[in-house]
């Protein structure tokens, strides 16, 4: 007797060796993805060269309300009133919407699946054919009802990857709103201070109008003297045509500017009308924070986008891995089944299945070779395009840094030249009014000090339109949250440690 359950024994482990051996030459005839890797890596901040251009500077980030820095309550107003009225944040929020609306989907995928099912069917069946008399040559009425269950084992990860890849796509959708929502803002608040620019040089063409319907006059009174003769009133009236058609041409540009404003609150161009002189303030002192090049990574909307798409295209990698294993699903069936109403709901109609169905990939043509060195292929661009972003995002800063001291050393030299020339302006204009000087002296000196204003005055508005692009490159008080573990837990990034530690798809 021992002997026989030895020799059992002994024949069950052949078989279960013979078993093993074939699954394995089952398995070594499939497709495989030999050779198809990827090396590429997300750039570290670090490592680029930016401790000249990018100095610490012991500053402060921007917060989310960045804009009140200036003062204005009414763009304060505006830019809420864009983030709520404007298409593009819609547009937006529905991109949001709909990978929210895929990763749900995605997450169905890795659950157990049941439905019920009822049929009636009115048939007849054939005389020569499988059913057997008294059935074979009527017509019956035949009532199903089954509840069904399936559930794929998902052994290698297949369907857990495709969430955690539609996760990380959502991300970077809600990143891109606030994309969205930053360059709202930064537009409409430069947008709003081009008004402030061309407001102001209104007020200087104003006063040139001013100053050459003075000149006009002192003209005149030298003609009556004989000092002067009409060639220099007519130079002095065409001067002054001149300067009335600068002043139009500022009107225009203010309406067109109230009409751009209007587009960007998402309204009719009359909303633009209603919008009163901008009352824009000094701002804050430009000091840049700590640490900047590395934190930048999680303040910049558009790189944590960029983020988390190489960390759903990671995730697809792997997805497009689990494709060569074989897939197993089970599943199970209990109903009714029965010709005729009268018999449905007896115990005698009931039927039961249950069974399980396994998908080897032998031979696909290459199929899903194919798909997979596709999936690197958009690993690939993804690091580069978040690679590309990193270096765009660090030279926005340094280049927005320099012409903000570039912009205050030029303010110093221009108001400097601006007091000069209006001292020389009003001088000339005393001598030429006294017969000291000629009109052509005046003129000159009235020219000088008019482009001294206008510099002035566009310095002025150029530096405060640079302090707008700094703050959206600094990230306009935008946070990564992953940062912060405000992500799920089932969203946790792959490529979210991108900012300590490069990411790389699995060989």
């Amino acid at each position: 007797m021992k002997s026989q359950l030895s020799r059992q024994t002994a024949g069950s482990r052949v078989a279960k060796a013979g078993v093993t051996v074939i699954f394995a030459a089952v398995l070594s005839a499939c497709a495989n993805y030999a050779g198809i890797s990827s090396d590429k890596q997300m750039a570290q901040p670090q490592t680029y060269a930016t401790q000249q251009s990018i100095p610490q500077d012991d500053g402060h980030w921007p917060a989310a309300d960045w804009a009140d820095q200036f003062g204005d309550a009414q763009l304060k107003a505006l830019l809420a009133e864009a983030l709520k009225g404007n298409p593009s944040v819609e547009q937006a929020r529905a991109r949001v919407a709909a990978a929210a609306a895929y990763s749900d989907t995605a997450k169905a995928s890795t659950m157990p699946q049941v439905g019920a099912t009822y049929s009636f069917t009115r048939q007849q069946f054939s005389s020569t054919a499988l059913v057997p008399p008294p059935y074979a040559g009527s017509w019956q009425s035949e009532n199903k009802g089954l509840l069904s269950a399936s559930y794929d084992l998902d052994l290698w990860g297949k369907n857990r990857e495709a969430l955690k890849a539609s996760l990380s796509q959502l991300q970077a959708s809600r990143a891109d709103e606030e994309v969205v929502k930053l360059s709202l803002t930064s537009a409409t608040a430069r947008a709003y201070n081009q008004l402030a620019r061309l407001y102001a040089l209104r007020d200087i063409a104003q006063q040139e109008i001013t100053q050459r319907e003075q000149i006009d006059r002192i003209t005149a009174g030298r003609i009556a003297s004989g000092l002067d003769t009409q060639v220099e009133r007519k130079t002095a009236q065409a001067n002054l045509a001149t300067s009335r058609a600068t002043l139009a041409a500022l009107d225009g540009s203010i309406l067109t500017t109230r009409y751009q404003l209007a587009a960007l609150l998402g309204a009719g161009p009359d909303r633009g009308l209603a919008i009163t002189r901008p009352a824009l303030g000094v701002g804050d002192e430009v000091r840049l924070p700590d640490n900047l090049p590395a934190d930048l990574v999680s303040r910049r909307p558009d790189l944590v986008a960029a983020k988390w798409r190489v960390d759903a295209f990671t995730h697809d990698v792997k997805e497009a891995k689990a494709e060569f294993y074989p897939d197993i699903n089970l599943s199970a069936a209990i109903g009714l089944d029965a010709f005729g109403f009268g018999r449905f709901l007896n115990a005698a109609s009931r039927t039961a299945s249950v069974g399980s169905a396994i998908h080897l990939p032998i031979f696909d043509g290459g199929q899903l070779r194919a798909q997979l060195k596709g999936r690197y292929a958009d690993f690939d661009y993804a690091v580069a395009t978040y690679n590309q972003t990193l270096v765009t995002a660090l030279s926005e800063v340094a280049t927005q840094l320099a012409q903000i001291r570039s912009t205050d050393q030029q303010l110093d030299d221009a108001q400097a030249a601006q007091d000069a020339a209006r001292s020389a302006d009003q001088l000339a204009l005393t001598q030429y009014k006294a017969g000291l000087a000629n009109q052509l002296t005046v003129l000159n000196a009235d020219t000088t000090a008019l482009t001294a204003d206008q510099q002035v005055a566009n310095l002025r508005m150029n530096r405060r339109d640079q302090q707008i692009a700094l703050a959206a490159a600094l990230g306009g008080g935008y946070v990564d949250s992953a940062d912060s573990g405000a992500y799920g837990k089932a969203a946790t990034p792959v490529a979210s440690a991108a900012s300590t530690q490069p990411v790389v798809a699995a060989r």
